[in-house]
């Protein structure tokens, strides 16, 4: 595929001067950076076409030769080294630095604090409820003597003399320029010479924070809760990070959460199953009556409105769903057992009047081996 000409790549006309080709590249690379259209895959295409005729054209040697013999007389001349080279690397850096909020010219750079992250413990009571609790998060926080900058109080970092104050490392590798952290300041920009005593000069001092978390009602597990500029303490004067507070509840020895709703086993007696009663339910507003009806079947599960929990995502509250379970006795006596089996013997006799839920089972369970058998 034949390659664009470079003046039209830029949108200059023939005759135009280097700050021409300095600004129409600029503005390219502002808007083709492949950083800044991650969804455009023609954008890396295109902003490396741009930066392959800013290269050319910003060297005098290089345009001339490309106005003579098009591109053919470039691709002979770039096993040598045009003056162009310097000029590329600064429009390069300027241009990043407007892309990302600084510039290579600037003396310090800034570094945004780390984000943090505390799991937060909640009983299913405080979860349901919410409330404010304090928390102490170990975290690195601005030194309070040097006020983050690292020198001891009257006197300053001094400039880099690596990088020039700049950060950043220039390599150059053929025609193309490539900037680097700068392996001395670690992309500061400065060195301590008098490092403060407080924080060895690294702007920042380990310390145990306590904050205050509200905390919403209906939070569950896995809900996570940001405290905006709560993080570590930012280098250099940057801003400082978020902390994340990760939710977690703990298991309840009564209720087992499902959303908005509770649920709970209940075991009652043989007794009150066959003739009915009133027991006392627990729940997190305090104890109610639930009322099981006469004849009521193990697992039976009764719904008591509004005695779940709120949810930070939707309105009203859950129910408790109440499961019934029938204990059997245990560790009878010889007196209960004899009682038992005269009981069962009426029980026995009535058919399936007492019990017609196991009597339809024998039937079925006869007309399966009756059909085994044929």
């Amino acid at each position: 595929m034949s390659k664009r000409d470079y003046y039209e790549v830029l949108g200059v006309n023939r005759d135009a001067k280097q700050p021409d080709f300095r600004t129409a590249y600029r503005r390219l690379a502002m808007k083709y950076h492949p950083d800044r259209n991650s969804d455009d895959p023609n954008a890396e295409t295109k902003f490396k076409e741009a930066k392959e005729a800013y290269e050319v054209l910003s060297s005098d040697e290089k345009r001339a030769s490309y106005d003579q013999f098009g591109h053919a007389g470039v691709e002979a001349g770039r096993a040598g080294a045009g003056s162009g080279g310097d000029a590329f690397g600064d429009i390069f850096g300027d241009v990043f630095g407007d892309i990302f909020g600084g510039s290579r010219r600037t003396h310090s750079r800034v570094f945004r604090g780390a984000d943090l992250r505390y799991e937060l413990e909640l009983t299913l009571e405080q979860a349901a409820g919410g409330e404010s609790t304090n928390i102490e998060v170990p975290t690195q926080a601005e030194c309070e003597r040097c006020h983050g900058v690292g020198s001891e109080p009257g006197s300053k970092p001094a400039s880099c003399s690596t990088c020039s104050g700049t950060g950043q490392v220039r390599i150059q590798q053929g025609f193309f320029s490539v900037q680097q952290t700068c392996h001395v300041c670690k992309g500061i920009g400065s060195s301590i010479k008098d490092p403060c005593k407080d924080c060895n000069g690294q702007g920042r001092v380990r310390k145990i924070r306590t904050l205050a978390v509200k905390v919403p009602a209906g939070v569950d597990s896995g809900d996570r809760i940001r405290l905006a500029r709560e993080g570590e303490a930012g280098r250099n004067g940057g801003p400082p990070g978020d902390l994340y507070v990760d939710i977690q509840v703990q298991r309840h020895v009564l209720f087992e959460r499902d959303g908005q709703n509770l649920r709970c086993d209940v075991p009652i007696s043989f007794a009150m199953a066959v003739l009915g009663g009133t027991i006392d339910i627990p729940t997190l507003d305090g104890q109610v009556a639930l009322k099981v009806p006469a004849e009521t079947q193990s697992s039976k599960i009764f719904r008591l409105r509004g005695k779940g929990v709120r949810s930070v995502r939707a309105s009203g509250v859950g129910d408790l769903m109440c499961r019934v379970l029938v204990e059997t006795p245990v560790r009878l006596s010889e007196q209960q057992k004899k009682s038992l089996t005269s009981f069962d013997a009426t029980i026995q006799a009535g058919g399936t009047r007492h019990s017609p839920r196991a009597r339809s089972w024998l039937d079925v369970v006869r007309q399966f081996f009756d059909r085994t058998e044929v």
